[in-house]
């Protein structure tokens, strides 16, 4: 597989403009770092996305999420491994990013705002809208999985 373009080369200010949602969403979104990398996982196998899959795994990986709920992370409400928080997390994520299957139905947004106080529950749709638009510049452009390796976290042993 190889690569189409690097889009952070040809159009940096794009680029950037992506980044900046994505700082967002790692810094100022006041939701848990692995609850935001389990909605990337999911979001990105819903889609498809073989490179922010590999990425965001990793990431969890550092961010000490266990391999067991990575793993099942696709099949999620048949384990007993996720928080009433993380459930909410994970539907409201597939129902905006397969927004055109049923716009978000009434019952899942009730699911969600039950967990979530409406800052936060802005703060996961943009965590979802960003992975979503990360997802398409990937496969747009065919990102090659593989090589991504996670930042050392603050406080790890080397």
């Amino acid at each position: 597989m190889q690569s189409r373009l690097e889009a952070q080369k040809v159009s940096p200010e794009a680029y950037h403009a992506m980044l900046g949602l994505e700082m967002f969403v790692r810094k100022s979104s006041n939701l848990k770092g692995s609850l935001i990398e389990l909605v990337k996982i999911r979001a990105s196998q819903i889609n498809g996305c073989a490179f922010c899959i590999d990425m965001h795994s990793k990431d969890a990986r550092a961010a000490d999420e266990s391999e067991q709920r990575i793993y099942a992370l696709n099949a999620w409400r048949e384990t007993p491994f996720f928080t009433n928080r993380e459930r909410a997390a994970l539907a409201w994520t597939e129902a905006v990013t397969l927004v055109h299957q049923g716009h978000v139905p009434d019952e899942v947004y009730e699911e969600a705002r039950a967990q979530f106080s409406e800052q936060e529950l802005v703060n996961l749709t943009m965590a979802v809208v960003a992975i979503n638009g990360w997802n398409r510049l990937a496969i747009a452009f065919r990102a090659v999985p593989g090589e991504y390796q996670p930042a050392v976290r603050k406080g790890a042993n080397s």
